[in-house]
């Protein structure tokens, strides 16, 4: 392996291969798979050359069916700016971005994510703008906010969801969760749910239930 610090889009290259979401099979990516090196990879070893565990390498079952939700129904962003917020490896993103929308802006805490996203975004001729850092408490200058498979621990929801409802104030904010322990229990419109497929490596399962919600202010009026 090539060390990321020093030549981050070459050991995205070295230690991924060029594969499709199995939801998406339009949109190709440098993911993990197992015959790739970082899939054997021990989070020890990630850590000793200076790297956090590859999210960025893998299509999470959220960012799965945002992307296909938007392929499907390109209404909903063509025209708009679009941010697609712990974006992974940017699959989400580049569907907005293949689907018409105005503006596509991708954000990750993770500087690799966002290299990923930005070799991803070339590999479909695509253009995104990468936002670095943590955006919670912000309020993002975009038409539509989407995120997702980020109610994974309590921590996390705990500070990510109220975020979400204040920033549906001022835009469109959608929410995908593969049914994960800590998602908000409040009712939410549901756009759209299927069963995506997972890797037993990954998620411990063959398939999640995996739900596109749009969150909205409940404060706000109808």
């Amino acid at each position: 392996m090539s060390t990321p610090l020093s030549d981050p889009a070459g050991f995205i290259r070295d230690n991924t291969a060029i594969a499709q979401a199995t939801l998406v099979p339009e949109i190709s990516l440098h993911l993990a798979t197992e015959i790739t090196p970082i899939w054997q990879a021990s989070e020890v070893y990630l850590e000793q050359i200076g790297i956090e565990p590859p999210f960025w390498a893998f299509a999470w079952p959220g960012s799965q069916l945002i992307a296909r939700f938007i392929l499907d129904n390109p209404g909903h962003v063509r025209g708009r700016r679009v941010l697609d917020i712990a974006c992974g490896c940017g699959l989400a993103a580049i569907a907005a971005a293949l689907s018409g929308a105005s503006d596509v802006q991708a954000n990750d805490i993770d500087p690799m994510a966002l290299e990923a996203t930005d070799l991803n975004a070339r590999l479909n001729s695509v253009t995104i703008a990468p936002v670095p850092g943590d955006l919670i408490g912000t309020l993002p200058d975009c038409d539509l906010l989407v995120i997702g498979d980020v109610c994974y621990n309590e921590a996390m929801a705990a500070r990510i969801v109220p975020w979400l409802l204040e920033c549906s104030k001022t835009c469109e904010v959608w929410l995908c969760d593969p049914g994960r322990h800590y998602a908000p229990s409040m009712p939410l419109e549901v756009l759209t749910r299927q069963t995506v497929p997972v890797t037993q490596e990954l998620e411990s399962a063959d398939q999640r239930a995996t739900t596109l919600f749009r969150l909205r202010d409940i404060s706000a009026p109808d």
